[in-house]
């Protein structure tokens, strides 16, 4: 294996295309949306694209530029009562030769409410409100057509849904290293990353460590492969590090994982995309720990623990605007993703790494946007049922529960404990401000039901925001 690197790096050292590094917020997602490819790869956000134009804006710019541009994040919103998110800031922008670099930062203070996004870097309570900053970088390094290298402080997403069960954008951004390697049909990347839990006052890391095989088998058919390890570098025993075991980029995590006699946290992923004109028909499996024969016994063995997504999407465009639909099912098992404490749960600083409720559940989405020149309209409507835990014990909905505390080894099923319906629609109206540097103006009006307390929540949420990442309220 060491060799076909060696070979694949000697044929790619003298070809060299320009590269930057797109977002992962995209409006309309044209992402999987490309005209049937063999060479096209869009499994991964945010994608690594020729030099076309500033992530940062809508201009187009030249090979080897900089430039800079004010941040906005004002947002206000009210149910019960007013509750606000302000924050300014900077982004940085720079392409030279080999090399792109990215940088934002946002700063401000919010009120204490779950309606604005909890995911930043850092937050800070202050009295009845918080301070909080987003910090996010990214240095991208091309040295040919076959490689590209980056690290940075960001989030990643993988997979065509509007959620991923393999890793989404939806936890905090933690410090990262990516290798990505293009070949023949071929798209292999591994990342490392580095996370952490606070404990009191103070924080403990946990690493991961993460390969994806991304292969097309034709121009309509995408098969990927995904394998994923969290692990503490310090344990009882001994200050453990960044284990070179996992360093190796070609190895296999679970055979691993078994030859160091650990406890570490292995998950497995499939996926497979068709694509034909502009529909994408995607799915993804995620497993934690599975059991052919406990499934075929139908005990409701408990860690038989896995997800399923299954969604389809299209994009329709015309002289006059764009549109695009989705429809989208997941369904993930309890206790995936959990583990025995929170330095091998899929999650960093209590946010999960993969779907954003994170298990013991049904969801079914839908979505419909409009676009026309400066002009965005979106309809979102998700329904999902959740077993939530009950009578002190963990049913396995919280991936940051310590699987320990079961009511039970068998007879576990999805939606256990007590089941929560809730249906929750957006409408949003959008407004480009000032499109050469992102900003837009926007409305949402979100409707949430929950059958817990048997009620219906309206509120309006308006704001000013530069558009660099995704600001989720939609679960």
């Amino acid at each position: 294996m060491k060799l076909l690197f060696i070979i694949v790096l000697l044929n790619g050292v003298n070809l060299f295309a320009q590269t930057d590094v797109g977002l992962i917020f995209e409006e309309l997602p044209s992402d999987s949306l490309y005209s049937n490819s063999i060479k096209e790869h869009t499994s991964i956000l945010p994608a690594i694209r020729q030099v076309k134009g500033s992530a940062f804006s809508t201009e187009n710019v030249t090979k080897n530029y900089f430039k800079a541009v004010p941040l906005s994040d004002l947002n206000g919103a009210y149910s019960s009562d007013f509750t606000y998110r302000t924050g300014l800031g900077v982004g940085l922008e720079a392409s030279a030769g080999k090399w792109y670099f990215r940088a934002a930062a946002v700063g401000g203070v919010s009120s204490f409410d779950s309606i604005f996004r909890t995911n930043v870097f850092y937050k800070e309570p202050k009295n009845s409100m918080s301070i909080y900053t987003d910090v996010r970088s990214r240095i991208s390094y091309t040295p040919n057509d076959i490689f590209n290298f980056q690290v940075g402080l960001d989030n990643q997403f993988i997979g065509q849904g509007n959620r991923s069960l393999f890793l989404s954008d939806y936890a905090v951004p933690n410090p990262f290293a990516q290798i990505r390697t293009r070949f023949w049909r071929v798209e292999y990347t591994v990342m490392y990353q580095f996370f952490r839990e606070k404990f009191g006052s103070s924080y403990r890391s946990k690493n991961g460590a993460s390969h994806h095989i991304s292969l097309n088998a034709a121009k309509w058919l995408n098969i990927g492969i995904f394998e994923s390890v969290i692990f503490r570098p310090k344990d009882t025993l001994l200050n453990r590090g960044f284990d070179a075991e996992y360093l190796n980029p070609v190895i296999f995590y679970r055979p691993q994982e078994y030859s160091l006699g650990s406890s570490d946290n292995v998950l497995l992923g499939f996926s497979a995309d068709v694509h034909w004109k502009q529909n994408v028909v995607y799915s993804q499996l995620i497993l934690d720990e599975f059991n052919l024969g406990e499934i075929r016994a139908k005990t409701g063995w408990w860690a038989n623990k896995f997800g399923i997504q299954l969604g389809f999407k299209s994009h329709v465009a015309t002289n006059i605007c764009q549109l695009f639909y989705r429809v989208e099912y997941n369904f993930v098992r309890p206790y995936t993703y959990a583990h025995i404490d929170d330095l091998h749960n899929y999650g960093t600083q209590g946010t999960p790494l993969a779907h954003p409720i994170g298990a013991n559940f049904h969801e079914l989405i839908g979505e419909l946007k409009w676009k026309k020149e400066k002009w965005l309209a979106k309809a979102f409507i998700s329904y999902r049922l959740q077993g939530t835990n009950r009578d002190s014990l963990n049913y396995g909905n919280d991936v940051y529960l310590p699987y320990i505390n079961r009511p039970s080894d068998y007879g576990h099923y999805t939606g256990q404990g007590k089941g929560v319906n809730n249906l929750h629609c957006i409408l949003t109206i959008d407004y480009a401000l000032v499109p050469s540097i992102r900003m837009h103006a926007f409305i949402e009006n979100h409707v949430n039901y929950t059958s817990s307390n048997n009620s219906i929540l309206y509120y309006p949420v308006l704001g000013i925001r530069s558009q660099l990442w995704n600001d989720y309220r939609n679960y």
